[in-house]
């Protein structure tokens, strides 16, 4: 249900898949050694922290943004926390063959100048739609396992590139692997409407229509990006969403349940037994117990 996968792409340049599809959170290390790497951490499903200093210190990590990190006086320990159904890609790459990449427009890139090359450099962004083309295909290849290196290794670079594009053609090519950006943008704004939505979700032909979307293009771009069915994600999230509900104290089971769309309790509770392994009640309980 969860996993770690390092795939060493060459000298300098490691890539690491997190996935966790289990209801309880994931932990995973990786050990940083030395100080000239740089780090990239890309959100593409759910949430997920970084922690620091014995976890006295967190950096949150959310869908669909990016981190990058360099701290040229000190090693930054990878400590991540994967929250339940979260997916996360994680780039690791050394400041000597950044530069060798980017040496004829180093002045381009803010942290490579002169200035900041001693300077630590943090930065939080949005993962653009050719981003997350990419990071979806890193999830979701179906390829010979021999050319499995050589597919990370450019899929890495195409990353890299596409991270440090400042502007992005609207009419690019569209890509032959998944769906083009527009798409892609398509598919969040499906995502957003069902969410906003989610006591009572749209029709699958309804919300296609209202993206501008096929209903074959909606179902397969959607499970590209987001790894579930429309109603699979949107059950993840009601579940997730009734446990934080329940987790404030302020709604009892009954309208917990009504507030995301469940008319009789016994629903909701079958519902949430079958994400979580125990009743509502129970996990209330839990709680109490604990405070």
């Amino acid at each position: 249900m969860s996993s770690q996968e390092v795939i060493k792409i060459e000298d300098d340049f490691t890539l690491i898949r997190f996935q966790n599809d289990g209801s309880e959170p994931f932990y995973a290390q990786y050990e940083i050694i030395g100080t000239g790497l740089i780090q990239f951490h890309f959100g593409i499903k759910g949430n997920a922290k970084f922690l620091f200093n014995q976890g006295n210190y967190a950096l949150e990590l959310k869908e669909e943004k990016s981190l990058l990190l360099y701290n040229p006086q000190k090693e930054l320990p990878l400590n991540l926390e994967l929250a339940p159904n979260s997916w996360a890609i994680s780039v690791i790459v050394s400041i000597k063959k950044f530069h060798a990449l980017f040496s004829a427009e180093a002045d381009y890139i803010t942290f490579l100048s002169p200035d900041n090359k001693d300077k630590k450099y943090y930065n939080e962004g949005n993962i653009s739609p050719s981003m997350a083309i990419v990071l979806s295909q890193l999830f979701h290849y179906n390829l010979h396992p021999s050319i499995k290196n050589l597919y990370y290794k450019g899929k890495g670079y195409e990353l890299l590139s596409l991270y440090f594009n400042r502007t992005e053609d609207p009419n690019a090519e569209q890509c032959p692997f998944l769906i083009d950006e527009d798409n892609v943008l398509k598919i969040r704004k499906a995502k957003e409407i069902v969410i906003a939505n989610m006591a009572e979700p749209p029709g699958l032909q309804e919300l296609a229509d209202e993206i501008g979307l096929n209903l074959k293009k909606l179902k397969m771009g959607f499970k590209q990006i987001y790894g579930d069915t429309v109603y699979g994600f949107l059950f993840d999230y009601k579940m997730d969403f009734a446990r934080k509900l329940l987790d404030s104290g302020s709604y009892n089971v009954n309208e917990v349940g009504l507030k995301i769309g469940y008319s009789t309790g016994s629903h909701f509770i079958a519902a949430f037994k079958k994400k979580f392994g125990t009743t509502p009640k129970k996990y209330l309980m839990s709680i109490n117990a604990n405070v």
